[in-house]
Protein backbone atom coordinates (compact mmCIF):
# COMPACT_ATOMS: atom_id res chain seq x y z
CA UNK A 1 0.00 0.00 0.00
CA UNK A 2 1.09 3.54 -1.09
CA UNK A 3 0.66 6.20 1.39
CA UNK A 4 -1.68 8.86 0.36
CA UNK A 5 -0.23 11.62 -1.39
CA UNK A 6 -1.23 14.29 1.14
CA UNK A 7 0.18 12.62 4.23
CA UNK A 8 3.05 12.52 2.38
CA UNK A 9 3.55 16.36 3.13
CA UNK A 10 2.01 16.00 6.22
CA UNK A 11 4.60 13.68 7.85
CA UNK A 12 7.68 16.23 6.61
CA UNK A 13 6.20 19.23 8.19
CA UNK A 14 5.14 16.82 11.66
CA UNK A 15 8.90 15.77 11.49
CA UNK A 16 10.65 19.13 11.04
CA UNK A 17 8.07 20.40 13.80
CA UNK A 18 8.65 17.65 16.07
CA UNK A 19 12.84 18.55 15.45
CA UNK A 20 12.11 21.89 16.06
CA UNK A 21 10.54 20.97 19.45
CA UNK A 22 13.53 18.82 20.04
CA UNK A 23 15.67 21.55 19.83
CA UNK A 24 13.84 23.99 21.77
CA UNK A 25 13.67 22.06 24.66
CA UNK A 26 17.00 20.74 24.15
CA UNK A 27 17.91 24.30 24.89
CA UNK A 28 19.75 24.58 21.43
CA UNK A 29 17.86 27.97 20.97
CA UNK A 30 18.92 30.18 24.06
CA UNK A 31 20.80 32.46 22.16
CA UNK A 32 17.93 33.30 20.16
CA UNK A 33 15.57 33.38 22.88
CA UNK A 34 18.29 35.38 24.66
CA UNK A 35 18.63 38.57 22.09
CA UNK A 36 14.70 38.69 22.33
CA UNK A 37 14.64 38.57 25.76
CA UNK A 38 17.37 41.59 25.63
CA UNK A 39 15.38 43.62 23.06
CA UNK A 40 11.95 43.55 24.91
CA UNK A 41 13.90 43.92 28.15
CA UNK A 42 15.27 47.73 26.69
CA UNK A 43 11.88 48.52 24.69
CA UNK A 44 10.41 47.82 28.20
CA UNK A 45 12.51 49.99 30.14
CA UNK A 46 12.49 52.81 27.36
CA UNK A 47 8.60 53.08 27.71
CA UNK A 48 8.62 53.27 31.36
CA UNK A 49 11.31 55.51 30.95
CA UNK A 50 9.21 58.13 28.97
CA UNK A 51 5.81 57.56 31.20
CA UNK A 52 7.69 58.69 34.05
CA UNK A 53 9.27 61.69 32.20
CA UNK A 54 5.40 62.05 31.71
CA UNK A 55 4.13 61.47 34.75
CA UNK A 56 6.95 64.40 35.76
CA UNK A 57 5.42 66.85 33.33
CA UNK A 58 2.04 66.86 34.42
CA UNK A 59 3.21 66.90 38.09
CA UNK A 60 5.55 70.12 37.32
CA UNK A 61 2.67 71.53 35.14
CA UNK A 62 0.38 70.98 38.17
CA UNK A 63 2.47 72.61 40.69
CA UNK A 64 3.12 75.53 38.26
CA UNK A 65 -0.06 76.54 38.09
CA UNK A 66 -0.96 75.90 42.10
CA UNK A 67 2.20 78.35 42.60
CA UNK A 68 0.98 80.57 39.94
CA UNK A 69 -2.55 80.84 41.69
CA UNK A 70 -1.82 80.94 45.09
CA UNK A 71 0.69 84.31 43.96
CA UNK A 72 -2.68 85.75 41.90
CA UNK A 73 -4.67 85.11 45.35
CA UNK A 74 -1.47 86.87 47.57
CA UNK A 75 -1.26 89.42 45.39
CA UNK A 76 -5.28 90.77 44.79
CA UNK A 77 -5.91 89.53 47.97
CA UNK A 78 -4.90 92.97 50.34
CA UNK A 79 -6.82 95.04 47.29
CA UNK A 80 -9.90 92.77 47.88
CA UNK A 81 -9.80 93.73 51.81
CA UNK A 82 -9.00 97.23 51.16
CA UNK A 83 -12.35 97.50 48.79
CA UNK A 84 -14.34 95.48 50.71
CA UNK A 85 -13.41 97.49 53.71
CA UNK A 86 -13.84 101.05 52.28
CA UNK A 87 -17.02 99.93 50.26
CA UNK A 88 -18.39 98.61 53.80
CA UNK A 89 -17.22 101.73 55.57
CA UNK A 90 -19.47 103.95 53.85
CA UNK A 91 -16.70 105.37 50.94
CA UNK A 92 -17.88 106.01 47.32
CA UNK A 93 -16.36 104.30 44.35
CA UNK A 94 -15.70 107.23 43.24
CA UNK A 95 -12.95 107.73 45.72
CA UNK A 96 -9.52 107.30 44.27
CA UNK A 97 -8.33 104.92 46.77
CA UNK A 98 -11.20 102.41 46.18
CA UNK A 99 -10.74 102.98 42.16
CA UNK A 100 -7.60 101.78 42.65
CA UNK A 101 -8.27 99.03 44.55
CA UNK A 102 -10.90 98.12 42.12
CA UNK A 103 -8.71 98.44 38.78
CA UNK A 104 -6.48 96.13 40.83
CA UNK A 105 -8.88 93.37 42.14
CA UNK A 106 -10.40 93.35 37.92
CA UNK A 107 -7.17 93.64 36.37
CA UNK A 108 -5.13 91.11 38.24
CA UNK A 109 -7.64 88.23 37.22
CA UNK A 110 -7.27 89.07 33.91
CA UNK A 111 -3.52 88.89 33.73
CA UNK A 112 -3.71 85.67 35.04
CA UNK A 113 -6.17 84.38 32.75
CA UNK A 114 -4.15 85.77 29.73
CA UNK A 115 -1.34 84.25 30.92
CA UNK A 116 -2.70 80.84 31.07
CA UNK A 117 -4.93 81.21 27.63
CA UNK A 118 -1.09 82.07 26.09
CA UNK A 119 0.56 78.87 27.64
CA UNK A 120 -1.93 76.77 26.65
CA UNK A 121 -1.86 78.71 22.87
CA UNK A 122 2.20 77.74 23.09
CA UNK A 123 1.89 74.39 24.17
CA UNK A 124 -0.66 73.20 21.24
Amino acid sequence: MMPAKGSVGNTETGAGADRDLVTALAGHQAGRESAVAHRTRRVVSASWGLMQEQKGGRKRTRSIALASLLMAILAVGPFVWRLTDDLIGGEQLSDAATQFSLMICVLCPVLVAAVIVAGWLRRS
